[in-house]
């Protein structure tokens, strides 16, 4: 089972197990990952599950025709957008996604 690491707000760490298959959204609200609301539900509605990907890792988190539209639409309504934003709702847990880092918007990164 991949490994993704949730950079919070305050700047700590939270490693959890991501079961393949489900959404990242997912995967952060079952791990009280607090600053990921997710009020949708996943159906593309809102942009509660605004997050940073790290940089180097970007690719492996987009489907193999990019980002839809309407994600891109969603994200426009996200705060602090940044060039490897994404919904998590919209990204599927893969096993080639172990060690993944992501951060939560407010978050501080080097990155």
């Amino acid at each position: 089972m991949p490994n993704i690491t949730f950079i919070l707000k305050d700047g700590t760490k939270k490693t959890v197990d991501a079961p393949v298959g489900l959404s990242l959204m997912e995967v952060a609200v079952k791990n009280n990952i607090e600053a990921i609301e997710g009020s949708c539900g996943g159906s593309l509605a809102c942009a509660t599950c605004h997050i940073y990907i790290e940089p180097n890792k970007y690719e492996k988190t987009l489907p193999n025709d990019g980002i839809s539209e309407e994600e891109e639409d969603m994200l426009d309504l996200a705060f602090d957008l940044r060039k490897t934003s994404r919904l998590c709702c919209q990204i599927m847990v893969s096993e080639d996604m172990d060690g993944l880092v992501v951060a939560v918007p407010g978050a501080k990164t080097d990155w």
